[in-house]
C-alpha cells in the first residue's frame, strides 16, 4: 500500500490498532489552526462541546484545509489506500482545569457505518500531555468485537450520549497518546479509547477527522462530506466544494449549527433499526 508510512510503521498499526507519533503539521500551521479553533469556540462560548463544534470542515476553508492536508492524508493513504473521504469532524478541547473526560468506548459502536475501513486522525493543535487529559488507548483491543456499551449521559462525560464500554478495562494495559503540537495519532475504528480530565494549567485541544473509504456506507442519513484524495465509485455521500475563504463567519457558523446537528442525530441513531 502506498503513502507515506513505513512497513514497520504499518505493522504496528496493525498490530496495535493505533499509530502515533505522526508529524503532520509545522509549529507555525499547528499554532495558526489553533488560532482559527480558538476563534471559534469563542463564539459558541466558555465550554462547548464536540457535539457542537462538528463538522466545520464543510463551512469553513481552514478547516477544510486542514482535512485535506497532504501530509495528513499521505499517512492516512497508508491505512485506508488512495481513495479517501472525510465522513466527519469534531474539535476537542479541554480548558484548564476543567472535569470533562471521555468514558472507555469503541467508536464503531454508535456511527452506524457497515465496515471497518475507517481510520481516526487526531491531530494536536496544542501539547496533549498526560497532565491535560490526552487520549488514552488499550493497543490491541481493535481485535475485539464490538462490544455492549452502555449510554451514561453524565455530566462533564465529551460523549454525545456519554458511552461507555460494558467490559472491564484494566488501567495498567492502557497507552497515554502523548503528542505535540503538530503530531498526530490514527486509531482503529473498534479500537477501546477515552481520555481523563484536564488537570493542568494549559488548554488541550485536538481536531479529530474520521476518514473513511468510499465503499463504506452511513445506515441513515447521508451526511456532506469531502472527497479528500482518489476517486468515488459508490455514491454513498454528499461531497461538498471547498468552502470559500472570504464566507461570511457569521453565516458559516449557522450552517455549521445545523449540520453538527445532522450529524448528531445520525450518531443518536440506533443502528439496529435501519
Amino acid at each position: 500500500m502506498s503513502g507515506s508510512l513505513t512497513d514497520t510503521q504499518l505493522q504496528q498499526y496493525e498490530r496495535d490498532g493505533v499509530l502515533f507519533p505522526i508529524p503532520v503539521l509545522s509549529s507555525e500551521e499547528a499554532s495558526r489552526y489553533l488560532q482559527f479553533s480558538n476563534e471559534l469556540e469563542a463564539h459558541f462560548g466558555e465550554h462547548p462541546t464536540p457535539a457542537e463544534m462538528n463538522q466545520m470542515q464543510v463551512h469553513f476553508r481552514w478547516a477544510y484545509d486542514l482535512v485535506t492536508h497532504p501530509k495528513v492524508l499521505d499517512a492516512v493513504e497508508g491505512v485506508l489506500g488512495p481513495n479517501i473521504v472525510a465522513w466527519a469532524c469534531a474539535l476537542f478541547s479541554k480548558g484548564p482545569h476543567t472535569a470533562h473526560f471521555i468514558s472507555w468506548h469503541q467508536d464503531g459502536t454508535y456511527w452506524n457505518l457497515d465496515s471497518t475501513q475507517v481510520a481516526t486522525a487526531w491531530i494536536a493543535l496544542s501539547k496533549s500531555s498526560v497532565a491535560n487529559g490526552c487520549m488514552r488507548v488499550v493497543p490491541g483491543s481493535q481485535t475485539m468485537d464490538i462490544q455492549q456499551h452502555a449510554d451514561t449521559y453524565v455530566d462533564d462525560n465529551l460523549l454525545s450520549r456519554g458511552q461507555e464500554i460494558e467490559v472491564d478495562v484494566d488501567e495498567a494495559d492502557a497507552v497515554n497518546v502523548v503528542l505535540q503540537p503538530g503530531e498526530m495519532s490514527l486509531h482503529h475504528v473498534r479500537i477501546i479509547h477515552g481520555s481523563n480530565c484536564n488537570g493542568s494549567d494549559e488548554k488541550r485541544v485536538g481536531y479529530v477527522i474520521r476518514y473513511v473509504t468510499p465503499e463504506v456506507r452511513q445506515h441513515g442519513a447521508r451526511l456532506q462530506a469531502i472527497l479528500a484524495r482518489g476517486q468515488d465509485d459508490f455514491d454513498h455521500f454528499d461531497f461538498v466544494d471547498p468552502p470559500l475563504p472570504d464566507r461570511d463567519f457569521a453565516g458559516a457558523v449557522e450552517d455549521m449549527k445545523e449540520s453538527a446537528r445532522q450529524a448528531v442525530a445520525s450518531v443518536m441513531q440506533d443502528s439496529s433499526a435501519t
